[in-house]
């Protein structure tokens, strides 16, 4: 790589990557359940969801796409091009994911609605691949929320072991293991558990995710 950044970082603008699943009951956050019911959890993934899609849109990708597993709905706002995910693991739809892409990008998932336009910014700006050739955004949980990579290849993604208290380290190993120079975005962390949806909300208040827990947790709690 120059010290410019790559060609493709120069020829094109970023594109915005958000892998999610359709908020249907049964099929979303299944590990908030208990305390809240399947219908309640899903209602969090969709509020999740509409948080996320609305920092992307006020970002300065050059495009937003969802890489949605299921149909959209209403919760979808304009401005959004959604693909269908591939068939197969985790590793594989990411990979598939980059590989629809026709210059650098950046992945994010539907977990962190917490996320900001100004948390993404380093990874989206003019600037974002001079002397970088990934951006890596780790979890608390040990993963990965965001993953940014100025020549999307495939095989940087295919074969790492997904959802363990260790994927985020192989995955960044990967990542430095092909001689790509990495940048790290703050650590975030995934709403998977009730404890986690309460400790997001808190962080993020103004936000859907933090209007539609607090309206759950009233009922929960009555």
């Amino acid at each position: 790589m120059s010290a410019g950044g790559s060609p493709a970082a120069r020829r094109h603008g970023t594109t915005l990557l958000i892998i999610a699943k359709s908020p249907v009951p049964g099929r979303v956050k299944t590990r908030l359940t208990p305390p809240f019911t399947p219908e309640e959890a899903a209602r969090l993934a969709e509020a999740s969801l509409v948080d996320t899609l609305h920092a992307a849109l006020a970002t300065s990708a050059r495009r937003r796409v969802l890489v949605l597993d299921g149909a959209p709905g209403a919760w979808l706002p304009a401005g959004i091009d959604v693909v269908a995910q591939c068939d197969g693991g985790l590793d594989q739809r990411l990979a598939a994911a980059f590989a629809g892409c026709d210059g650098p990008a950046v992945l994010i998932g539907m977990d962190t609605p917490q996320v900001t336009p100004a948390l993404l910014a380093p990874a989206l700006g003019p600037d974002a691949w001079r002397d970088c050739d990934a951006w890596f955004g780790p979890a608390d949980d040990g993963g990965f929320w965001a993953l940014g990579l100025a020549e999307p290849d495939p095989e940087l993604l295919r074969g790492v072991p997904m959802s363990t208290a260790h994927t985020g380290a192989d995955q960044r190993t990967r990542l430095t293991d092909a001689g790509l120079r990495v940048r790290d975005l703050p650590v975030l962390r995934d709403v998977d558990t009730a404890h986690d949806a309460a400790v997001v909300a808190a962080a993020a208040p103004d936000g859907r995710f933090a209007a539609e827990h607090a309206r759950l947790t009233r009922v929960v709690r009555s």
